[in-house]
C-alpha cells in the first residue's frame, strides 16, 4: 500500500500546468501528458513548473516525477487522472486511454462541460476496456489560471466549491474521499446530468459571441464582453436560452440553477433580470471580447455543452428553438456542422432511453437490457 496518491494531468495548457505544478507543491507525486512532445519539452528540461499565484495562493517550482507524450507511461502510476483538455478532445483522450487504464484508477474530467463523462464511458466501452474505472466529472476547472511561458503558470483564483459528480453517482463518494487531501473544495454533485446541465458556459458564452459577432471581427475584440456585448436585447436572448435548459433539466426530474441564482450564488450579483445581474457583477468589468470567432466560446461551447442539451431536450419534448438557432448560426459561420460533431445521443452512448433508463444508468451504472 503506497503512503501518497499518484497523480497523472493529462493536457498542458492553462489549467493543466496549473494543476500539475499546484499538486507537485503539495506534496504529490505529478506526471504531466500531453500528446505533443514540443509542447511540454521546456517542463522536461527543467523537471517541472513554476507557479506564481494570487496573494497567500501557492507558489514556487513544482517539481513533476515525470513528463511524457506516452500514454501507456503516464497512466503506468496513476491513482487519479486529471484530464484538462477542450472537452472536445475527451473523446480521443479515451480511446488513447483505453488499452492502458486499470482497476481501481480514477479520471476526472476538469470540466465535463455537459456529457462528458457519458461519452467518455461510452468511448471506453467502445474500445473494449473492461478495467474496473471510475470516471467522474467536475462541473467547472477549479482553477482561474494562464500559461505565462513555456514551464510557467499562474494561478488568479481557487474556486472555494466545485460540484461533482462520478458515473454512476454510486462511486461519488469515493472520488471526493479520494481527492479530499488534495481538493477539498470537490462537492457532491448529485449525477453527471446535475453537473451537465448546470453548465452556465452553454448560455453565456456561444449566444454572447454570435450576437457579437461583426462587433469581433470589426474591433478584434476590443470591447467590454459582458458589460458593453451584454444589451438588453442579447440578453433577452440569454434569459430564453437559460429558460430552455433549466426547462430540459426539469423534463429529466432535475431543478437546476437558473442563471440569475448562478450568478447571485457565484458573485453575489443580483438584478431584476439578467441584464442588470451581469451588469451588476463587478468582476466581469475589464474583460475583452474572444479576439477571434474562432474561440473556444464556439469550437468547444457549441458542440460539447449546447449541442448535448438541444439534443436531451429534443429527446424529452421540451422545445428547444433558441439553442437550435445559436447552433445552426455557429454552424453558417465555422461552415460545419456541429449537430454532426458534437455530443449526440448516441456518442453519449443514451439514445433511445426513457428518463426512468437515463436516471437509472447515471444514478446506479445500469444499462437498458
Amino acid at each position: 500500500m503506497r503512503d501518497k496518491v499518484f497523480y497523472t494531468v493529462v493536457g498542458a495548457g492553462h489549467g493543466g500546468k496549473a494543476m500539475a505544478a499546484h499538486l507537485a507543491l503539495m506534496g504529490f507525486p505529478v506526471t504531466l501528458y500531453n500528446r505533443t512532445p514540443e509542447n511540454i519539452a521546456a517542463i522536461k528540461a527543467r523537471g517541472g513548473i513554476d507557479l506564481e499565484s494570487f496573494e497567500g495562493g501557492p507558489r514556487g517550482f513544482g517539481r513533476l516525477a515525470n513528463v511524457t507524450s506516452d500514454m501507456a507511461e503516464a497512466l503506468a502510476e496513476a491513482d487519479i487522472v486529471m484530464v484538462v483538455v477542450p472537452s472536445t478532445a475527451h473523446a480521443d483522450i479515451a480511446r488513447t486511454a483505453a488499452p492502458h487504464l486499470r482497476d481501481g484508477q480514477i479520471v476526472v474530467l476538469n470540466p465535463g462541460r455537459t456529457g462528458g463523462a457519458l461519452e467518455f464511458v461510452k468511448v471506453l466501452r467502445d474500445c473494449g476496456c473492461d478495467a474496473d474505472v471510475t470516471v467522474a466529472e467536475a462541473e467547472t476547472l477549479i482553477y482561474a489560471s494562464r500559461s505565462e511561458g513555456p514551464a510557467q503558470a499562474r494561478i488568479f483564483g481557487i474556486k472555494e466549491a466545485v460540484p461533482i459528480a462520478a458515473l454512476p453517482a454510486t462511486r461519488t463518494r469515493r472520488v471526493l474521499e479520494a481527492l479530499a487531501p488534495a481538493y477539498p473544495q470537490f462537492i457532491d454533485g448529485i449525477s453527471v446530468l446535475h453537473t451537465g446541465l448546470n453548465n452556465m458556459g452553454a448560455i453565456f458564452h456561444p449566444a454572447l459571441t454570435i450576437l457579437n459577432a461583426g462587433r469581433i471581427e470589426s474591433t478584434g475584440g476590443d470591447f467590454q464582453f459582458y458589460i458593453e456585448g451584454v444589451t438588453p436585447s442579447v440578453a433577452r436572448v440569454l434569459e430564453v436560452l437559460d429558460r430552455e435548459r433549466v426547462t430540459v433539466a426539469a423534463a429529466l426530474g432535475i431543478r437546476a440553477r437558473t442563471a440569475l441564482e448562478w450568478l447571485k450564488m457565484a458573485y453575489d450579483a443580483t438584478g431584476a433580470d439578467l441584464y442588470e445581474a451581469i451588469h451588476n457583477q463587478p468582476g466581469y468589468y475589464g474583460i475583452k471580447a474572444p479576439p477571434t470567432l474562432n474561440h473556444r466560446y464556439i469550437t468547444e461551447d457549441v458542440p460539447a455543452s449546447l449541442v448535448p442539451i438541444a439534443a436531451l431536450g429534443e429527446r424529452y419534448g421540451v422545445s428547444v428553438r433558441a439553442m437550435d438557432s445559436i447552433i445552426r448560426l455557429a454552424c453558417i459561420i465555422h461552415r460545419t456542422d456541429y449537430w454532426r460533431r458534437g455530443r449526440t445521443l448516441e456518442r453519449m452512448g443514451i439514445e433511445g432511453m426513457s428518463v426512468s433508463e437515463l436516471t437509472r444508468y447515471v444514478m446506479e451504472g445500469i444499462l437498458p437490457g
